[in-house]
């Protein structure tokens, strides 16, 4: 189990924490009482960041990760005891426009991050955040097993597969005694107040406040969505278990919906239109950059080995982004708002992870 009194005056230091899943990460460990240290560059004029005041409850620091002395000046500063790393290049069409910066970011960067690693004398847990698109994709239905190889046909999924190669090679080269070192791969994260380019609930939400039909370009793609406190509840977890000394969570976890929960993406457009009540969506032919059509991830190891299952079915979560986004557009305080849904999460994850709720 994970536990909030296990956080309580906790030293994190957290990379990208100015993004979108950082911001929630980051709230949910100030809401626990750890004491936070974030490293990221500046966040977008519009993020969730800066609409819920993120920097608040933490020591906030602007730097990038490809910079070698200021990541580990950082660290070492800090001196934490459990390090989230976040920090990345998170889009597969900006990819194409800026491969060089996507392969710097996420695979150098990575290198950088987990150097300074080895010189911080209070480290204890390290948990590196890549992706469910470091799989080597075959396009097939099968769901990917943390054992499959790497791979990636876009520079975003190739830097992924890539920064898995340099995390397993740290990890058998430097961290098979002091700190434990765990990578963790989510499916497509989704939740409120994330405003990303090129993403399908940004895009959505984007076109229905503005009251047109969101443009939607690949209805038949099958992805694994998830809430974003999904699958942070299961890094928690992880870095619980590391810090604790459990040499068997220092490996790659896969942290995805339901086997009967990963729908296509007309299907997601569907629901979030009907929720808003907002005009129906609607496609058509173009050119575009590849991307898979079909992906699944395999979280039986989870689910055996941590007692991690999802908490909220796919429709309850689109409900809960619907809610954050109608309520902000409204007037609402960003902030009490994505308080009051972590705090209603947590209750419900801790019930489901005590088995006194079915998801």
């Amino acid at each position: 189990m994970m536990t909030a009194a296990f956080w309580q005056g906790r030293k994190v230091f957290l990379t990208g924490h100015s993004g979108f899943k950082g911001s929630w990460l980051a709230m949910w460990l100030a809401q626990m009482g750890a004491e936070v240290t974030g490293f990221s560059l500046p966040a977008e004029a519009v993020s969730l960041f800066r609409q819920a005041g993120v920097e608040h409850g933490l020591t906030h620091i602007e730097g990038d990760i490809r910079d070698r002395t200021a990541i580990e000046a950082a660290i070492l500063q800090a001196h934490p005891e459990i390090l989230f790393h976040l920090a990345a290049q998170p889009l597969v069409r900006l990819s194409y426009d800026c491969p060089l910066e996507t392969f710097a970011t996420n695979v150098q960067g990575t290198a950088h991050v987990l150097d300074a690693c080895r010189r911080a004398a209070d480290l204890k847990a390290i948990v590196c955040v890549t992706s469910d698109k470091c799989y080597e994709n075959r396009e097939w239905v099968w769901p990917y097993r943390e054992g499959d190889p790497m791979g990636g046909h876009d520079p975003y999924s190739a830097s992924k597969g890539a920064a898995e190669l340099v995390i397993a090679s740290y990890r058998r080269s430097f961290f098979g005694k002091g700190p434990l070192l765990a990578s963790v791969r989510a499916g497509n994260v989704i939740g409120g107040g994330d405003w990303a380019a090129d993403r399908l609930i940004p895009d959505i939400v984007r076109a229905l406040i503005a009251g047109k039909p969101p443009f939607i370009r690949s209805p038949a793609a099958i992805r694994p969505w998830q809430h974003v406190l999904e699958a942070l509840g299961g890094y928690l977890m992880i870095a619980q278990r590391l810090f604790e000394g459990d040499a068997s969570a220092a490996t790659g976890w896969n942290f995805g919906p339901a086997d009967d929960d990963t729908r296509p993406v007309g299907w997601i457009a569907d629901h979030m239109c009907a929720g808003w009540g907002g005009p129906h969506w609607f496609t058509e032919p173009q050119d575009q950059p590849h991307e898979a059509m079909i992906l699944k991830l395999d979280c039986s190891k989870a689910r055996t080995e941590l007692g991690w299952r999802p908490a909220l079915r796919l429709r309850d979560a689109l409900d809960t982004i619907v809610a954050w986004h109608r309520s902000v557009a409204d007037g609402g305080d960003a902030a009490q708002i994505s308080l009051a849904q972590l705090t209603a999460y947590r209750a419900i994850f801790e019930r489901t992870l005590s088995g006194k709720e079915c998801s």
